[in-house]
């Protein structure tokens, strides 16, 4: 009887084991199951929440964020390929803070493990990331990380970037379902950075636009051309985020360009500066009627010598203000800082159309103002043939009357007064015929400016020094020096390079004209050896002559950092 018993015991034991471990199997199964279903909840808010964002910038880390979540990582990093598909131009982290970040240094440039994801862009997981043929190891003060999770991200089958995890928590291995997870992540990143790129593009046309309206209504509403060139300036720099912004115009009668106007770093040592067109990164892009670009402005050999005025700054672009080659108005040359990213092609097209559209209302505004000079000449013809055909001829019988009535005044007194009144109808008639002359004169008479000529002069004097000087000028050169002052700076600044050129032993020299509408200071400065002690000065004393006899002085000097640096100085007004 007692074994039969125990044998039943055994019987009834068995069946509750295997429901037992059927019930367990169902719990892990269902608790497999609602992992998974928070696995897809928290997928899909991670999507959703990646799609939401329409600023690029700002997208990125949500992805990045949004990755280590899912996949319970403890670091994370979204790196972004550069334009030559080899290198990294922007790193993204999550889990580092910034402290950290300061004490290991640059970001990384896509070398080692990261290198191996952009060179084979397919997932790659590994369960110790000293181990892989590509890793050299961490620099210093960088956490220690150990497992790693990578795949790409591709937007419209370009490879973007990709997305780094590493240091599962808990001391797990990342595994096919990470993985699985993490590539359907980078498909919505990819959807999401696809959408914050086009965003960003009809917003920054939208911008270029808004520019154009505006700068065709300044230059519709008359507003002078400095004006107008400040705000194409003004609206470039702050478009492109550049530091610095310079406008440079053509010279008449000169092959080189004038820096009209310059705003933002370092501003004043551009202005009134002269370039060459054939040596220069602005006039390079003005003979070529395109915009050129620099990846480092500051090392670049198409910056004409002169004063250091790049320092610091990095990518530039030229482009030209015109609609293409022969009708180039300008050129706007744009600077970013030293760590900025160059200019791409893709800022490069909105830009060229914002230089086209500013020529073409520059043209219109042209065309306006011919239209309402011919008016004012047809004006000023009307007013000097009425002068001509009905004061004049008026005055003139008027004194013919006097003088005939003046045979016949008796008195002596009376008889002078007369002949003193036709003289003085002479004199009108004189005044008035040459008041007609000038009002039938055109602006073109007035023969070349002095601008003009000083550029001529320098270039003249190149071949002797071995070198260009730098020119620079400032205010109304051409409108308030007088020709015959202007004759006399030409002269004293030919005999000034001259003498550079024999005696100095320079490899620089600084030309700058400027006036205030009160004086014209004109500064030549070299840094050469300076004035010898006992030396000849017939030159030096021939422009001291000339400005005192014109009212004015000439200085010279030895800085201290060498040279000779000469002032010659007048009043204009």
């Amino acid at each position: 009887m007692g074994r039969s018993e125990d044998a039943g015991e055994a019987r009834l034991r068995l069946p509750q084991l295997r429901l037992d471990e059927l019930l367990e199997e169902l719990q892990a199964r269902l608790d497999a199951a609602r992992g998974t279903r928070d696995r897809v909840h928290s997928l899909l808010e991670a999507v959703l929440s990646v799609g939401r964002e329409l600023d690029l910038e700002q997208a990125l880390h949500s992805i990045v964020e949004a990755a280590a979540v899912l996949v319970d990582a403890e670091y994370a990093a979204l790196g972004v390929i550069g334009p030559d598909g080899r290198s990294l131009s922007a790193f993204h982290t999550a889990g580092v803070t910034g402290e950290q970040i300061a004490r290991i240094g640059p970001f990384p440039e896509g070398h080692g493990i990261l290198g191996e994801l952009i060179d084979h862009p397919e997932p790659l997981r590994l369960a110790k990331i000293s181990q892989h043929p590509s890793s050299y190891g961490f620099p210093a003060h960088h956490p220690p990380m150990d497992t790693f999770l990578g795949v790409p991200i591709r937007v419209r089958d370009q490879v973007f970037g990709n997305l780094y995890l590493t240091e599962k928590r808990g001391g797990a291995q990342f595994d096919e379902e990470d993985e699985s997870v993490l590539s359907t992540l980078a498909v919505a990143a990819g959807v999401a950075i696809d959408n914050a790129r086009l965003y960003e593009e009809s917003r920054l046309r939208e911008r270029w636009l808004r520019a154009n309206a505006e700068i065709t209504h300044s230059l519709m509403s008359g507003a002078e051309r400095a004006e107008v060139l400040g705000l194409i300036a003004e609206r470039a720099r702050d478009i492109t985020g550049a530091v610095l912004a310079v406008v440079a115009m053509p010279m008449e009668d000169t092959d080189s360009l004038s820096v009209e106007l310059a705003m933002g770093r370092e501003a004043d040592t551009h202005r009134g500066l002269v370039l060459p067109v054939d040596d220069s990164l602005i006039g390079a892009a003005f003979s070529a009627a395109a915009p050129v670009t620099s990846p480092d402005i500051s090392d670049d050999p198409r910056v004409s010598t002169g004063p250091q005025r790049f320092t610091g700054l990095g990518p530039a672009v030229a482009v030209p203000v015109g609609t293409g080659a022969g009708d180039v108005r300008g050129v706007v040359l744009l600077v970013r800082e030293s760590a900025g990213s160059p200019f791409s092609e893709k800022e490069l097209e909105p830009l060229r159309g914002f230089a086209a559209q500013a020529a073409i209302a520059m043209e219109l505004a042209e065309h306006r103002r011919d239209v309402e000079e011919i008016a004012v000449l047809k004006d000023r013809d009307r007013i000097a043939r009425d002068l001509h055909d009905l004061a004049i001829q008026r005055l003139f019988a008027t004194g013919m009357t006097l003088q005939s009535a003046g045979r016949f005044i008796e008195h002596p007194e009376a008889a002078e007064r007369v002949v003193r009144a036709v003289d003085d109808l002479d004199e009108t008639i004189k005044i008035i015929r040459s008041t007609i002359f000038g009002l039938r004169a055109r602006d073109g008479d007035a023969g070349t400016g002095l601008r003009a000529r000083v550029v001529h002069a320098v270039g003249e004097a190149a071949p002797l020094l071995g070198f260009t000087p730098s020119v620079r000028m400032e205010g109304l050169v051409d409108t308030d020096v007088p020709r015959e002052i202007a004759d006399h700076v030409v002269a004293v600044l030919s005999e000034s390079l001259t003498n550079v050129a024999r005696h100095a032993r320079a490899d620089r020299a600084d030309v700058l004209l400027e006036t205030d509408g009160r004086e014209v200071r004109l500064r030549v400065s070299d840094n050469g050896v300076g004035i010898p002690a006992g030396g000849r000065r017939s030159g030096l004393r021939n422009m001291a002559e000339r400005a005192e006899q014109l009212g004015g002085e000439l200085t010279v000097g030895s800085p201290e950092s060498g040279g000779t640096t000469l002032v010659w100085r007048v009043p204009v007004g």
